[in-house]
C-alpha cells in the first residue's frame, strides 16, 4: 500500500512495514512523511493481522536526516507542535531497522522504537544545535544511555558509528548493510510468533517504568526550549542551510 509518493505501508506474514521513500532528499521529514507515518501507525494500530512494526527507509545512506530544513525555513517554523514527529505510539512492538544515518527527527524516530537494528554503517546524531533548533524529544535519553553520552550528542551535534550506538545501548543489534532487511523481518517475526498479549503486557510495564520516571521531565524540556524555538537563530539555521551557507549566529 502507497500512503503517498514518499511514505509507503504494506503488512506481510504478520510483519507491518513503514518504508520513508525519499532518497534524493536523505528521507527528510516533511510533510509528506510525516503525515504518512501518522496514517501508517493508525492503520498498524488497528490491523488485527499486524503484530509487529518495522520503519526504515529507501536506500543505504540515510534512514532520515531529520526534519526538512528548506521547508521549515519556508514555513518560518518557530515551536514545532507536539505530535510535529509521530513518537511511533502503539500497543504493539516497534522496531527501527536504521539503514544508514540518522539524525535530528531521524535520531527521533529511533529513539520512540522499542528495537533497533542497524547496518554497520549506520550513524547516530542529535544535529539540532548545528541549526539553531530544539531537541525536547530527548528528554528520555538520559535514561536510555549515559548522561555524560547524551550530553555529548546534544553539544557536539556529531554523530556516533552504529557499534558505539550499541555499546552505550542505544541499538540492540549490528549487521551488515545488506542483510539489515532479511534480519529486521526475521526479529519482527520471532516476536510475532510469540502470544500477543504477553507482548503487549511486557512492552506497556517496561514503557510504562519509564513514563514514571520521567513524570513531567518532557514538559520541563518543552520549556527549556521555547526560547531557542522563537529566538533568531532559530530561522537563521534551516535558512543557512537553504541557501547552502554558513549560519551567523546572533545568540538571540
Amino acid at each position: 500500500m502507497t500512503i503517498n509518493d514518499e511514505l509507503l505501508y504494506e503488512v506481510a506474514d504478520g510483519v507491518a512495514t513503514i518504508t520513508i521513500n525519499r532518497p534524493e532528499s536523505r528521507n527528510a521529514l516533511n510533510a509528506a512523511v510525516r503525515d504518512g507515518i501518522r496514517s501508517s501507525l493508525e492503520l498498524f494500530n488497528k490491523d488485527e493481522r499486524a503484530r509487529v512494526l518495522i520503519i526504515t527507509a529507501t536506500g543505504n545512506v540515510a534512514f532520515s536526516a531529520g526534519a526538512d530544513l528548506k521547508e521549515m525555513s519556508d514555513d518560518k517554523l518557530t515551536i514545532p507542535p507536539d505530535d510535529f514527529i509521530s513518537d511511533l505510539a502503539s500497543h504493539k512492538p516497534v522496531i527501527a531497522a536504521v539503514n544508514g544515518s540518522a539524525l535530528g527527527g531521524g535520531f527521533f524516530l529511533a529513539q520512540s522504537a522499542d528495537l533497533v537494528m542497524a547496518a554497520s554503517h549506520a550513524t547516530f546524531g542529535i544535529t539540532e544545535a548545528r541549526f539553531g533548533r530544539g531537541a525536547p524529544w530527548a528528554a528520555p535519553l538520559p535514561l536510555m544511555i549515559p548522561p555524560r553520552v547524551a550530553l555529548e550528542l546534544l553539544l557536539t551535534a556529531q554523530p556516533i558509528t552504529a557499534f558505539r550506538a550499541q555499546s552505550v545501548g542505544l541499538v540492540n543489534y549490528v549487521v551488515p548493510s545488506g542483510e539489515l532487511r532479511t534480519e529486521s523481518r526475521a526479529l519482527a517475526q520471532q516476536i510475532a510468533a510469540n502470544a500477543p498479549l504477553s507482548v503487549a503486557a511486557g512492552k506497556a510495564m517496561v514503557r510504562g517504568t519509564v513514563d514514571d520516571v520521567l513524570g513531567d521531565a518532557r514538559r520541563r524540556a518543552n520549556a527549556i526550549w521555547k526560547s531557542v524555538y522563537l529566538s533568531e537563530d532559530a530561522q537563521e539555521g534551516p535558512l543557512a542551510f537553504k541557501e547552502k551557507r554558513a549560519p551567523h549566529w546572533k545568540g538571540r
